[in-house]
């Protein structure tokens, strides 16, 4: 890769996502608030973020915590207002800190002014912003598409007498992305939020926006398992990624295009091979396919190791790769792989080619927090309680010292927070040259500082069923190998036809820090290095 070439912000940057209900609350409500994003802006400068996302603050009534909107130009007050988020994006440029704000177009809320004009009467002209339609001569629901959160997709209107259409809660009635006016009204809350000044939008579910034009009956999906959620019992082939989609996210693109370094981050669950397509041709498409392998796939070093590869070899002509760990709707990395295995990942993270998000709390190996089945607030593990579904253990309150309720908040959290917040903290962890914040910092400065793992390219090395290993490196600078022993056993890695011989830069123990190394390195179970390749 030539030194030459420039990269945009988006490409060498590191995104931060907040949850904003639960990073700091500034009135003491027990809800997290935009004033208190904007406290704690010196903190993210200080880690190293280059922009942060934030999940949804409009307006909503809360069914879905925000991803039920009524009002998608209006702040909720439960967050602020429309002066304290103007502040906020103030003080975040003000620090080199870009937001990104969450669209969701697929959906809005059942008391969002659009749906109550629709479901008024069937000749009302907005009838047809939402998917309507008549029941099955038996009475049924006109097709047997479930909901993401339990049930049918279909809600009856007794007043119009048709059904609608809802992906997710009967309170989410689906927006018909085939309407002109809905493009034209969606399009601009877009340009309303770029004239304030925001760098760009995480879509929601953007692959779910336009439905089979038949509404065919999905098939029955063999591999079904009783753990999974009802949703999974259909392979939504026609509820989702139709074709048509890339009409809608080109014509989004259009709309970002219009003004200067701005970015769409699009949320899809799909396979590598159906996640290109968003990136659209010739550039048309989002910038970021949000990439959820890291956190869909076993912690398996020879799976992970291909399917890097695999998406690298799939990626179109000067598409951008990204990865991701957690977000707000999966369980944490740490509750997945354990503590000592989230380190190794860290470094995986912000040493592979791409954008990389991080997810809130991470950084000081925040973990899933137990929510007793009466404290439980999300829809997805109150419809299915039965299944150990709900999101609420991973957007727990954000730790920031031992002081009460970790500093968070003087009120009551909304939920509960970890019984071990007085020993892990951002306080605690600041000064530890040992701790998950002190990797995470360390990693984050040295992506910024070497144009090799910012923007260099990637070259596969070797790895089997305990380690991965890459070359990452940038002509006219310094090359790094990576290597990663994703198991608790010790591994040893032998370069075949390769010369290697570097001083390890950063490791997941410091200690190894400083040593030098030749072909063969020896790592202890859950170690992770980087080593600066002598020239």
């Amino acid at each position: 890769m030539e030194k030459t070439k420039q990269h945009l912000w988006w490409q060498e940057g590191i995104i931060y996502q907040i949850y904003p209900r639960s990073f700091q609350d500034s009135n003491q409500d027990g809800v997290g608030d935009l004033p208190g994003i904007t406290q704690r802006l010196d903190y993210l400068q200080w880690l190293g973020v280059d922009a942060i996302w934030i999940s949804p603050i409009y307006d909503s009534p809360m069914a879905d915590f925000g991803y039920d909107i009524s009002n998608y130009t209006g702040i909720h007050p439960l967050f602020g207002n429309m002066e304290e988020f103007d502040t906020l994006l103030q003080e975040a440029h003000a620090r080199h800190i870009r937001v990104l704000l969450d669209l969701v177009p697929n959906h809005t809320s059942d008391q969002h002014p659009w749906f109550l004009e629709s479901r008024s009467s069937r000749d009302n002209p907005k009838r047809d912003w939402y998917i309507w339609k008549d029941p099955l001569p038996d009475g049924s629901p006109p097709n047997n598409w479930l909901a993401m959160f339990g049930g049918t997709a279909w809600e009856w209107d007794e007043h119009t007498q048709q059904y609608y259409y809802h992906g997710f809660l009967k309170e989410q009635p689906d927006l018909n992305w085939r309407n002109p006016e809905v493009q034209k009204a969606m399009l601009d809350v877009m340009r309303f939020w770029f004239d304030k000044g925001i760098d760009g939008f995480r879509i929601d579910v953007i692959f779910h926006m336009i439905k089979d034009a038949q509404f065919r009956n999905n098939p029955v999906n063999p591999n079904y398992a009783p753990h999974q959620a009802t949703y999974d019992q259909l392979l939504p082939v026609y509820s989702t990624d139709q074709p048509e989609v890339h009409d809608i996210v080109r014509m989004m693109r259009q709309v970002a295009d219009e003004y200067e370094g701005k970015v769409l981050i699009g949320e899809i669950y799909l396979p590598i091979n159906k996640l290109m397509a968003y990136y659209g041709t010739n550039h048309s498409g989002v910038h970021l396919p949000f990439n959820f392998q890291l956190l869909t796939l076993p912690w398996d070093a020879q799976l992970l190791s291909t399917t890097i590869d695999q998406y690298e070899g799939a990626l179109p002509l000067d598409g951008w790769p990204n990865w991701v760990l957690s977000n707000h709707d999966q369980p944490r990395i740490t509750s997945r792989v354990g503590i000592a295995q989230a380190r190794v990942a860290a470094m995986l993270l912000l040493t592979l080619r791409g954008t990389p998000t991080v997810y809130y709390g991470d950084e000081i190996g925040m973990r899933d927090v137990p929510i007793p089945f009466e404290e439980v607030q999300d829809p997805q593990g109150l419809n299915m309680p039965d299944k150990n579904l709900s999101r609420d253990p991973a957007r727990t309150p954000m730790q920031w010292d031992s002081s009460q309720n970790a500093g968070f908040t003087t009120g009551k959290p909304w939920l509960r927070l970890a019984p071990n917040f007085h020993r892990e903290n951002v306080l605690a962890q600041k000064d530890d040259a040992y701790s998950m914040l002190s990797l995470y910092r360390r990693l984050i400065q040295l992506r910024r500082q070497e144009p090799a793992l910012s923007v260099g390219s990637y070259i596969p090395v070797y790895s089997d069923n305990q380690m991965i290993s890459y070359i990452r490196q940038a002509e006219g600078h310094d090359s790094f190998l990576v290597l990663l022993n994703l198991t608790h056993r010790p591994c040893y890695f032998k370069a075949k036809n390769l010369e290697i011989k570097g001083t390890i830069e950063l490791a997941t123990v410091p200690e190894l820090e400083g040593t030098t190394v030749d072909t063969t390195i020896n790592l202890g179970g859950d170690e992770a290095i980087i080593v600066r390749l002598s020239s």
